[in-house]
């Protein structure tokens, strides 16, 4: 059986889900993002993540979604930069994947079980051992049953591990002993999508996270994998519970309304979403702001 030490290395500690600004006309504000993946890089950050949930990347089209992996490529400066790549028909997705081949500094390609169809284990090893064999780039499967509908059970990610290029997942499930197993079999790197469960997962092994809320607060989420990693939970454990308030506001309402809210007032950019999605509300923009306040307390005090 493998080992830990065996799962991807790459795949390790915190990744930034970016969102991805707009301007007022709605048109992706480049500038804006050069910036913030610049500020997420400063910041001491793993890796970054484009175009995935938290970037609305279901209301870009895909000439936007490749506009966007370019900015954040190019303002990396060698940062590893995964790609979400996303769909239900399986030769359009094909295509996506085989395009990232024109960018060989892509660390990985985000893929998630398509959703709508809600396919058999069989339908989903297939998906993605199709998509593994055609990606230039390793894959980390994305589950989060809640947006596609389908579940991978244990026994189909265990199956999964065994394809060369399968090398991570971004667990959204929160089934427990199904990522106690993954991390016991040690050949997958498990990586928590679920901000709330940062401390949980990495206390049990997993190797880090892909989150949305350490968009604030970076150098403090960075703080809490480094210790987690280094088995360091009482410390771990202290400055966990001073960010879990931030992780559950910014969940309140649908991602990433919040943060676009917060990144706003901050001026990072403006707080423009694409239809469907709205803008937080009021009350909890504020409720945000009185977080962002307490956290800057907090951090002048340490």
């Amino acid at each position: 059986m493998a080992t830990l030490a065996s799962a991807e290395p790459r795949f390790r500690g915190l990744w930034i889900a970016l969102v991805t600004p707009f301007l007022d006309d709605g048109s992706v504000d480049h500038i804006a993002l050069a910036a913030l993946t610049e500020r997420m890089r400063s910041a001491g950050v793993s890796g970054l993540v484009a175009c995935g949930s938290t970037g609305e990347a279901a209301a870009l089209s895909k000439a936007e979604q490749l506009q966007v992996l370019e900015t954040v490529l190019q303002a990396a400066q060698g940062l590893p930069v995964v790609m979400g790549v996303s769909g239900y028909h399986l030769g359009q997705t094909l295509e996506q994947v085989q395009a990232l081949a024109a960018y060989p500094q892509l660390a990985g390609v985000l893929v998630p079980a398509p959703h709508y169809i809600r396919p058999s284990q069989d339908g989903l090893l297939h998906w993605f051992n199709a998509i593994a064999d055609a990606s230039p780039a390793p894959i980390i499967v994305y589950d989060i049953p809640y947006r596609t509908g389908a579940v991978l059970a244990a026994d189909t990610l265990l199956s999964l591990a065994r394809h060369p290029r399968i090398v991570a997942i971004k667990d959204c499930g929160g089934d427990m002993a199904k990522i106690q197993a993954l991390i016991a079999d040690g050949r997958l790197a498990v990586l928590t999508g679920e901000d709330a469960q940062i401390f949980s997962t990495m206390a049990l092994g997993g190797a880090g996270a892909i989150a949305a809320s350490a968009h604030w607060q970076t150098e403090r989420f960075v703080e809490l994998v480094r210790l987690l990693e280094a088995g360091h939970l009482p410390q771990a454990r202290r400055l966990w519970h001073g960010l879990l308030p931030w992780v559950q506001a910014c969940f309140a309402e649908p991602n990433p309304a919040p943060l676009k809210a917060v990144l706003a007032h901050a001026g990072w950019m403006r707080n423009v979403l694409r239809a469907p999605m709205m803008p937080a509300s009021l009350a909890l923009a504020e409720r945000l702001q009185g977080l962002v306040a307490e956290g800057e307390l907090r951090q002048r005090i340490s």
